[in-house]
């Protein structure tokens, strides 16, 4: 506990330079009281501004935190806020701590709490005296600022197994079933869930999953991926012309070589979004350079080094080619995974991710899966019964 508060006396106090060091000369920024265990109000301490030249100033009510969630946001904080101004309708709630991710700035600011974090996050807004800031600092967590957690962060292939699963399915349902429909540990679907619940993800009603923000959810889960590093791509020219690979494909419906190959990328999201035309043609296949082979070689590609027109993308896990669509004859990534990519892609890419995004929130209940039970089966085994040797390569 002595370190804890030791820890939040130095944030307080690297927060109070912090302002002081932005106001400038013209300014007295001091902390009341000093010492914060004699915060027993809902706050820490009060920081009171106040102009050398005429003497006019402000209090805000200060509370330290080592970690600010959206719900925390949306729960403590918000209550507390509405606490402070009711002991006063001018004087605000600000929240100082280490590193504040732009989801819970963005809730903060949303709710009307000021907030400073020592990377440079700032938003504090007073009408008397008149003082506006707003600064950006990191927006990844400082290691040195990182608490130890044991939940699950939404990077690897675990999570995005269960994040499609979220953003593909309509719930309710229960932690039990979305560990069973995706493979994954009961243990490690709970804790993600937990942590998804902490961003406001998702949420609960009792035991079971009520609500996704599935958009957020896709949009935060790429946040986290870098297409072209993850999906090791292979360049290819195509000497008949990128028609001629669309055409084959589609003639032999996805199976090329014997393995799944799936449409991704601008040519996928063109389809059901068009804002641009062109671009390399992304085609997903399963892992391993002889798999890459033996589908470069029947589509009839060349490898080349660069100004490559198709690319091989290895698909990092299985659930990256479940639950396809179809569209213009030929077998796509899912509309969530087509999300992904693109936002996570270069170039163009992430616009053509927003715009596919609109296209499933306009057609959300023609794509979406109203509960689990209604998964089929029969894409899986296609997956797991077309790699090289009939066996799964994940």
């Amino acid at each position: 506990m002595e370190d804890l508060a030791n820890a939040e006396a130095h944030v307080l106090q690297q927060g109070r330079e912090v302002l002081a060091g932005l106001l400038g000369e013209d300014w007295d920024v001091a902390i009341r009281p000093e010492d914060l265990s004699r915060g027993d109000h809902g706050w820490d301490a009060v920081l009171r501004i106040a102009s050398r030249s005429d003497g006019i100033y402000t209090e805000l009510f200060v509370e330290v935190r080592d970690r600010v969630t959206p719900k925390d946001v949306a729960g403590h904080l918000s209550s507390t806020a509405m606490l402070v101004r009711r002991v006063n309708s001018n004087t605000r709630l600000m929240v100082f701590s280490p590193w504040i991710s732009s989801k819970s700035q963005e809730e903060l600011r949303s709710r009307g709490i000021d907030y400073l974090d020592l990377t440079g996050n700032i938003s504090l807004r007073i009408s008397r005296p008149a003082i506006v800031i707003h600064t950006q600092g990191a927006t990844r967590s400082p290691h040195s600022h990182r608490s130890p957690s044991t939940k699950p962060l939404l990077t690897g292939p675990r999570a995005g197994r269960l994040v499609r699963l979220l953003a593909d399915v309509k719930p309710p349902y229960r932690a039990t079933d979305l560990a069973r429909h995706s493979g994954l540990s009961l243990a490690y679907v709970s804790r993600l869930l937990d942590a998804l619940e902490d961003q406001l993800l998702v949420g609960r009603d009792g035991k079971a999953i009520a609500h996704v923000n599935w958009q957020e959810l896709l949009r935060t889960r790429a946040s986290h991926l870098d297409l072209m590093r993850q999906t090791d791509p292979s360049g290819m020219l195509a000497p008949n012309g990128v028609q001629s690979v669309i055409d084959h494909l589609a003639d032999r419906d996805g199976l090329i070589a014997g393995s799944e190959v799936l449409v991704t990328g601008s040519y996928a999201a063109h389809s059901v979004a068009p804002i641009a035309v062109g671009g390399q043609l992304m085609l997903y296949t399963l892992p391993g350079d002889t798999t890459q082979t033996r589908v470069a070689q029947e589509l009839g590609l060349l490898p080349v080094p660069e100004s490559a027109d198709v690319l091989l993308l290895q698909a990092p896990d299985y659930s990256v080619l479940q639950r396809p669509s179809r569209y213009d004859r030929c077998r796509q990534v899912g509309l969530s995974q087509l999300v992904l990519d693109c936002l996570s892609g270069p170039g163009r890419m992430p616009a053509e991710g927003e715009k596919v995004l609109e296209y499933m929130t306009a057609e959300e209940d023609t794509w979406r899966v109203p509960d689990l039970s209604r998964l089929s089966g029969t894409e899986e085994r296609r997956l797991l019964q077309t790699g090289a040797d009939g066996q799964s390569l994940f």
